[in-house]
């Protein structure tokens, strides 16, 4: 098994890369929603009596359910491009092929869906706490961030 690990500088700039790719897929998805959001507000504020805090609250209430439903998708298409492209063919995202790193299991096979997905779900937990999750890859023997570790995955050269 080739166990020539994916420096942390290459996974980060493959991150960035990823993250422009998911930001454009994500404007083609979301900017049409927003859209709509925005016609409904103005449909919904139009009549309002905005000095009443009921309506207010209930136009604030509109707006913090219509951003989670928007952080969702976000999400969601994020999770489906990491599974997809990781558990592909490539083994790789777009920015991983680009830097030729890829990814696969503790003894260098394929990813199957099921431990993509996981991968890709545990991606979020190394977000949530201030980076530190995929941080952590730089101090790791094996450059393996928390993502990795909790889906028994690696990140090797090609």
């Amino acid at each position: 098994m080739n166990t020539a690990y994916a420096s942390f500088g290459k996974r980060l700039v493959a991150v960035i890369i990823d993250a422009i790719v998911i930001g454009i897929a994500q404007s083609f998805v979301i900017v049409p929603i927003l859209g709509l959001i925005g016609l409904k507000f103005i449909d919904e504020s139009a009549g309002m009596d905005m000095e009443d805090p009921e309506n207010v609250m209930a136009l604030v209430g509109s707006f913090m359910a219509a951003a989670a439903g928007i952080w969702l998708v976000s999400l969601a298409i994020q999770v489906v491009y990491f599974s997809l492209m990781e558990s592909s063919k490539f083994q790789a995202t777009l920015g991983k092929l680009a830097l030729g790193i890829k990814v696969t299991d503790m003894n260098g096979n394929k990813l199957d869906y099921s431990k993509a997905l996981v991968r890709a779900l545990s991606r979020i937990l190394s977000g949530f706490i201030m980076l530190i999750g995929y941080i952590i890859a730089a101090f790791t023997e094996k450059k393996q961030a928390l993502h990795d570790l909790i889906a028994g995955t690696l990140v090797l050269e090609k």
